[in-house]
């Protein structure tokens, strides 16, 4: 099969949105009057962003699902995206799951592919996404990192630390019981824990569920656009929320607070860890729980931040967009990143976020 007819059978669609797409030397597109143009572009290489066995259906969603999360940050709608993607061969089946996954998750959101390169080399996959954010009086509505106040509260959206904890248990760097099923293997089926005793089996559960968050993250749109002109300031959480967090401080030249405590809640493992004191979970201390929270990664939440003021509407936001948030610290006059426990104690700052030239 030659790229032409490669691209032909499996990405290429009918525009909907565009005022030209896949075919021409460059797509167009036609932006709302009254709107600003928002785009970011992701890679994922294989050994570096996916393991070289990850499900392709999942791969193509999690492709699109990390630049969607960008637009979501910014509270831009999605419009469209191009596709640039290195093959070592053409595998025919690997490239119908990839593009049903990609295309899922598109559809999902209507946005549509509309141009790319397709070529021949390591498997690389770099998407470009489109998005608009209305501009009413000549006031851009995008949510930006150099927003934040002193005194606004700091929000995250959705469930943090699970994709690290699923990442950390496929390199084996947490160790699960010897009864519990090997749930992270790429190749185990969702209903092996049947037979199993209850508590393994809630924990397979478990476990199921953190490696869905690393695998196929759902991107924040709804609750992106549902903050604009609530939100202060806002970034997706890809790297490490502490790591995340220190752009909002850069851009914003302010300081920060972050109840370690409160963030763990929101690891949705964590409540049934907690729940079983352990006893189905081996070495996991309440400095590990912290870790996961604040320099997990692969979250792709949304981390923002809104004047107290704001609580209200933004649990309206969480509610509209179906989105659980948790407010866990303040913005501060005061320069730096401060990390304290439930009781206020200062915590040293251990929490090193993702860098892939560190």
């Amino acid at each position: 099969m030659g790229e032409f007819d490669l691209i032909a059978r499996y990405f290429k669609r009918p525009t909907r949105q565009a005022a030209l797409g896949i075919g021409d030397d460059c797509a167009l597109l036609q932006p709302t009057p009254g709107c600003q143009l928002a785009v970011s572009c992701d890679m994922l290489v294989q050994g570096r962003h996916f393991f070289a066995d990850v499900d392709p259906r999942t791969l193509g969603h999690k492709a699109l699902a990390v630049n969607l999360s960008d637009l979501a940050a910014c509270g831009a709608k999605p419009l469209a995206f191009t596709l640039a993607l290195a093959l070592p061969e053409v595998n025919e089946a690997w490239l119908e799951a990839f593009s049903q996954g990609l295309f899922a998750l598109a559809d999902r959101h209507g946005c549509e592919l509309i141009g790319g390169d397709t070529t021949a080399g390591p498997l690389n996959i770099c998407i470009t996404v489109f998005g608009e954010v209305p501009v009413p009086g000549g006031r851009s509505q995008a949510l930006l990192r150099s927003g934040a106040k002193a005194g606004d509260d700091l929000y995250v959206s959705g469930t943090v630390g699970d994709a690290r904890l699923a990442l950390d248990v496929r390199l084996g760097k947490l160790c699960l019981p010897a009864e519990a099923p090997a749930m992270m293997a790429a190749s185990a089926p969702s209903n092996t824990a049947a037979a199993t005793s209850a508590p393994i089996s809630e924990l397979s559960q478990v476990l199921d569920f953190a490696h869905a968050r690393l695998e196929t993250p759902t991107p924040r749109v709804a609750l992106g656009l549902a903050l604009r002109g609530v939100a202060t300031s806002a970034i997706d959480v890809s790297d490490g929320l502490l790591g995340d967090l220190g752009h909002i401080l850069e851009r914003s030249r302010v300081g920060a607070s972050v109840d370690a405590d409160e963030a763990i809640k929101s690891i949705a493992s964590y409540a049934y860890f907690k729940r079983s004191k352990g006893q189905y979970f081996i070495n996991l201390s309440s400095e590990q729980w912290r870790t996961l929270a604040l320099a997990g990664g692969d979250d792709y939440e949304l981390l923002f931040t809104a004047p107290p003021a704001q609580r209200d509407a933004v649990q309206a936001a969480a509610l509209t967009s179906q989105t659980p948030v948790r407010r866990i610290g303040q913005i501060d006059t005061e320069p730096g990143l401060r990390v304290v426990d439930a009781q206020g104690h200062l915590l040293p700052n251990r929490y090193k976020s993702f860098d892939h030239f560190a």
